[in-house]
């Protein structure tokens, strides 16, 4: 979810060659039969399901294999998504962001409700699900209830962050405890005081604080203050509440300070990897999947440490995950057997196993946990810190009334000037709302 879509692209490659995209070529041991409600075909050598997924995530020739099924993997593209949806005629299994799209495509009934399939399964057992997959669930006025329409493939609580002790080793600083989180202004401090500039231009970024979005970091700091950016009917948002202009207010200092990539100066490398590992960032705001990412490094492995999720202060500690990607199955899908089949084998098979043994996010079934790789000393802090962050896991409801990505265009529009410009956090906050209202009430009438 990195804001740049070559970065993104570039992470995509990793991860899935870190999950072992070598995955098994014999079918899934004990998988259970498929559930038979009519909807398609059970997954016979016959079937071609179409899947629309990020380049590199899924091996198609294992998946064939194991599946006894033809795969048609379409490259995941929103534009063309919509436009198969609107025409009916949408893949069997589409690839999508729990946190910032269940409400979404639930509201406007493009989903297939998968609870029949769970309560059927002996693979993906409901008991054994990770609370995680609670941003696939939408009751029709909140997230985290009512029916379930997707599942994660796995997880991090993307608030927490990595740091080099190198850096803070030569700055003459205390590293950040493993247990209490800092506040948002402690770590702002540390990173203005990391930050490392010649000649004017930044040499080593202090902090990255918003890697997986702005909207979505916006929303967290917000609710750590105690409140929220949408309103209880999720019709609106609200940037000019106390809590939400304490985030504003601490984003634009950030900002404005150039401690670190901002919405008015993105990162060139366009994620954070290339620029931590070329010892060029000191802390870097990425949930348990970087270890991941830092582990096939030993020399930035050495140095590299986790901690908890910074708190905004004024509401209660929280931890939440601004991603949960995964899959879902539409409701217009012609193959929905098959489409589970699917499902059982990459979330619950060796796919699974082989992205909880890698490190790259945490596994979202709870029998997968202790999987999750404790063999370098790298691994071990990151586990021991994780585990003890688990506890403070949390969902933010997201409105079902716009996609995230017209959310993040508007503040792409109006912040950059707003920072350059000197412009209050208030008149900021008053043109995000009236641009995002906008957006928000039309889609509104869409759904009705």
């Amino acid at each position: 979810m990195s804001n740049s879509p070559t970065g993104s692209l570039d992470r995509r490659r990793f991860l899935a060659v870190s999950a072992g995209t070598a995955l098994a070529v014999a079918a899934l041991p004990g998988c259970a039969a498929s559930v038979d409600d009519g909807s398609g075909s059970s997954g016979n050598e016959k079937t071609t399901l179409t899947i629309m997924s990020t380049e590199g995530e899924i091996d198609v020739k294992a998946a064939q294999k194991a599946l006894g099924m033809k795969i048609n993997l379409i490259i995941k593209d929103d534009t063309k998504l919509n436009a198969m949806l609107a025409g009916k005629n949408p893949p069997d299994v589409v690839r999508g962001v729990g946190a910032l799209e269940t409400p979404y495509f639930a509201a406007r009934d493009l989903m297939t409700e998968l609870d029949p399939y769970f309560a059927k399964s002996t693979v993906l057992k409901p008991s054994d699900l990770d609370p995680v997959n609670d941003l696939w669930r939408f009751d029709g006025k909140k997230q985290g209830a009512g029916p379930r329409y997707g599942m994660a493939k796995d997880y991090s609580q993307d608030g927490m962050f990595w740091y080099r002790t190198d850096m803070f080793d030569a700055a003459k600083l205390d590293y950040p405890s493993e247990t209490e989180p800092l506040s948002y202004d402690e770590w702002l401090d540390m990173g203005k005081r990391l930050t490392q500039r010649r000649l004017g231009k930044v040499k080593v970024y202090g902090l990255s604080a918003t890697g997986l979005g702005n909207f979505a970091s916006l929303m967290n700091m917000t609710a750590s203050a105690g409140g929220s950016l949408f309103a209880e009917d999720l019709a609106s948002v609200d940037f000019s509440s106390p809590e939400a202009l304490k985030a504003l207010n601490w984003y634009m200092e950030y900002a404005r300070d150039n401690v670190g990539p901002s919405v008015s100066n993105p990162n060139p490398d366009g994620w954070d990897w290339p620029t931590y590992q070329a010892d060029r960032m000191a802390m870097a705001s990425d949930g348990y999947w970087f270890g991941g990412v830092i582990g096939g490094d030993a020399k930035t492995a050495k140095v590299s440490r986790f901690a908890p999720a910074p708190q905004m202060g004024g509401g209660k500690r929280i931890s939440p995950c601004f991603g949960a990607a995964g899959y879902w199955i539409p409701k217009e899908a012609k193959n929905k057997d098959a489409a589970w089949k699917f499902f059982e084998w990459f979330f619950g098979g060796k796919p699974a196993q082989d992205r909880a043994t890698g490190g790259v996010g945490i596994p979202t079934l709870k029998s997968l946990r202790p999987k999750m790789p404790q063999a370098t000393t790298l691994q071990k802090q990151a586990f021991k810190v994780q585990q003890q962050e688990l506890p403070y896991f949390s969902v933010l409801t997201f409105t079902p009334y716009v996609q995230q990505a017209a959310l993040e265009g508007v503040i792409n529009k109006v912040l950059p000037g707003a920072i350059k410009s000197g412009t209050s956090a208030g008149k900021v906050a008053d043109q995000l709302n009236s641009q995002m209202n906008a957006q928000i009430a039309q889609g509104k009438e869409h759904v009705g």
